[in-house]
């Protein structure tokens, strides 16, 4: 089913309430978000506790930012503080497996209890729109002629918008170790740099960047997925001659030790809230893809994009 296909169904399943809602409602829900407030992770929990709460699935939600690390140091904090608490949930993706897989932290996602992935998306690449540099080619070629001047912007290390630089780098003929990758702790930080002109090029999902590319601020020049993004027009690296493809997701994790009962509630919440209105309305409104997989589906998952990125890594000399 194509995603504006999905949607229309979601929507019309949120106004007659046609599935019955089992997940009980937790009296305070908390939200870990491992990241700065204004990126990916940090609208996307928001999203989510506004839909649980609109949904009556949640009388309340209270968020918590602790950025780092690819995420790694709010999931040390999750881990330590939240044990054993039905009623945690924190945010997060690939960005989180690829930071595991470079930063190797002491405590994993193996520690912790998987629920749902909620979204998926592909980065795009954009320059500030006062940069001299007007298309991919011309970021490869200065790439070319010294790798250090062009300042790569994104999430932590590790990140999609990281891997693709390398990947890129790569199919460039270039040492992909020799990229010049400045990671940010949030989306606010990595959006801020781009338009100050801090950096050369910026990466993240469209859906961070889509104000400030239809002001003008910024020039998009390339995207990860196989073909265009429907109604945009940006190449995809493959169009543009560079075989790089590579997709970002984001789910939720529960807290480590909740028993069985309480890990199936949390999921039968989450499936719930992907027929209220408002989830519906964020998944619109940011261009998220929706990719709801739970349970024993969901871990084999995570277990199989931490091997598919490991390899890239690999491959593209980052690791």
């Amino acid at each position: 089913m194509r995603r504006d296909e999905f949607l229309k169904s979601l929507a019309a399943l949120a106004a007659v309430g046609a599935l019955p809602l089992n997940a009980q409602a937790a009296a305070n829900l908390k939200m870990m978000i491992p990241a700065n407030p204004g990126g990916g992770w940090d609208t996307t929990g928001r999203a989510l506790g506004k839909a649980l709460q609109d949904a009556g699935l949640a009388a309340s939600v209270s968020y918590e930012n602790k950025g780092g690390a690819a995420g790694a140091i709010g999931l040390a904090q999750f881990v330590n503080a939240s044990k054993g608490d039905p009623n945690a949930l924190m945010v997060m993706g690939a960005v989180m497996l690829g930071g595991i897989i470079t930063g190797k932290p002491p405590v994993d996602l193996k520690t912790a209890t998987p629920i749902a992935r909620l979204t998926s998306e592909y980065n795009v690449f954009v320059l500030p729109a006062s940069s001299p540099l007007k298309t991919m080619k011309d970021v490869v070629e200065q790439m070319k002629k010294d790798p250090a001047s062009v300042k790569w912007g994104g999430g932590s290390r590790g990140s999609t918008e990281h891997i693709a630089a390398a990947m890129l780098a790569r199919e460039a003929g270039l040492d992909a170790s020799k990229i010049n990758y400045v990671p940010f702790r949030g989306g606010g930080e990595a959006t801020a740099a781009i338009l100050g002109g801090n950096v050369t090029v910026g990466g993240s999902g469209y859906s961070e960047f889509q104000q400030y590319i239809e002001s003008g601020k910024m020039r998009p020049i390339a995207v990860t997925s196989p073909t265009r993004l429907k109604g945009l027009n940006i190449p995809t690296l493959k169009e543009l001659g560079y075989n790089v493809e590579i997709g970002n997701w984001r789910g939720v994790y529960a807290a480590p030790g909740i028993a069985p009962e309480a890990q199936k509630a949390l999921v039968d919440m989450i499936t719930a809230v992907f027929r209220n209105k408002s989830w519906v309305d964020a998944l619109e409104k940011n261009g998220w893809t929706p990719a709801l997989l739970t349970g024993k589906a969901f871990h084999d998952f995570v277990d199989q994009e931490f091997a598919m990125l490991r390899a890239v890594m690999v491959k593209a000399g980052m690791i």
